[in-house]
Order: C-alpha cells, then structure tokens, then sequence
C-alpha cells in the first residue's frame, strides 16, 4: 500500500523519531548515549511530550528494546502497545504491553498502526528497524534532531543497502543549539 492510500484511509503516520550526532550516528560502538545525555533534557523535553502524546503505539529492536530496560529506571512508556523486533525471548517489564515479532515488517506496521487508534506510531529505534520500515514502504515521516557533536564512528542513523527516494523537508524545528529536521517520505 502506498504512503498517500494509507494517508487517505487512516491518520495514522508511523514515525522515526530520534536524535543523531552531526556525521549521522544514533549511538556509539558499544550503544552507549552519553554523547547525547550531556545535552540534558532542558531545551527538549516540551518538544518531546508534545510528539509523545500523539503516540499511540511504538516499535522498537531488541538493541534498544534492551538498553531502554537496563538504562531507562523502568518502562518509560506505559501501557502503549509496543512491538519488539527480535528472534529471542526477552524480559517483559510489569504492566507494559510488549508483544515479541520477527519476520515482515509491514505486519507489524499492520499491527502497530491498528492498535495505535488513530495516533501514531513511532519506531523508536535502532536505525536497522527504521531502514526496515523504510525498504517496506512502511515508513510516513522521519523526525532527525542533530545533535552539535560528531562521533566519527557508531551506529548509523538509517543504515540502508540502496540509495533512498529523495524525502520532503516537511518542519525545522531549533531546539537550543540542536535542530530538528522532520522530512516526509514520498
């Protein structure tokens, strides 16, 4: 199904929200976000509660999925249904509602944009999922907070295999000495 046919049938857009460092890393080699936690959260966290309540279901990677629970003093996200891609059996955190999935991605686009009641659904991370979801055409807007810093190595922002559709800058957004760019996929 094309983005413009899911567009008309349902307001749901599924979103990649996520900060990344100026040369495009969303992490460093061994997953760790100190870069970004220096910023503290001052000149985000309005911005940030404003895109989370228009949240109504989230897809995340195991890697993340599993750094979120060791680093994040407990489920951030509530009961919002959240789908895991993984081929492991992993801890659910009490009163989450966390459902496991492997294989085809545009099922569980199916899944998260249905249970998400006409909010949207942000896949968290990592860049992998998102390159997922944008290779099944699965993918309606990506929300890139650049961060001013550079890692020189790391884990990719959108580690894709083939050159992208070219995307429609939608919204900049300053937030302090970061920026926010918010791009449309066509």
């Amino acid at each position: 199904m094309s983005g413009a046919v899911r567009m008309l049938l349902s307001v749901t857009r599924i979103q990649y929200y996520v900060a990344s460092t100026l040369d495009g890393f969303i992490a460093d080699e061994h997953d760790g976000l100190e870069w970004l936690l220096q910023f503290g959260m001052e000149d985000f966290s309005d911005h940030y509660e404003r895109f989370f309540a228009s949240v109504g279901a989230l897809v995340l990677g195991a890697t993340t999925y599993e750094w979120v629970l060791r680093e994040g003093g407990g489920w951030p996200y509530g009961e919002l249904p959240t789908w895991v891609l993984t081929h492991r059996t992993l801890e659910t955190p009490e009163g989450a509602d966390i459902r496991f999935a492997d294989g085809d991605v545009a099922a569980v686009a199916d899944a998260a944009t249905a249970a998400a009641g006409g909010r949207n659904v942000w896949v968290v991370g990592g860049g992998p999922v998102a390159a997922q979801f944008l290779a099944a055409g699965r993918l309606d807007d990506l929300l890139v907070t650049y961060m001013p810093v550079a890692l020189g190595r790391g884990r990719p922002l959108l580690p894709v295999s083939e050159v992208t559709p070219v995307l429609t800058l939608t919204g900049l957004t300053r937030l302090g000495d970061a920026v926010e760019h918010v791009y449309r996929v066509d």
